[in-house]
């Protein structure tokens, strides 16, 4: 079975006894995560947890605001 395009299964991770994770290097060759990049986590309780590029957030925040300035006529 092939996964949809863009979707990934990178296998599994273990957790240190500090709490650290590894990223996969194919995930972070695919998004391009360099060391001292900074990720944001977010969390669901019943889904789980998702690490984006901070700069990606910050980016689709801004869309997002931009849009409802243009909504508003501002």
């Amino acid at each position: 079975m092939t996964a949809p395009e863009g979707k990934h299964v990178f296998g599994t991770v273990k957790v240190g006894t500090k709490g650290q994770i590894v990223i996969p290097k194919e995930a972070r060759e695919i998004f391009d995560i360099k060391p001292g990049d900074s990720l944001l986590m977010l969390g669901d309780e019943k889904q789980g947890i998702a690490l984006v590029k901070q700069e990606i957030f910050v980016q689709f925040a801004n869309d997002i605001l931009n849009a409802k300035n243009l909504d508003e006529g501002e």
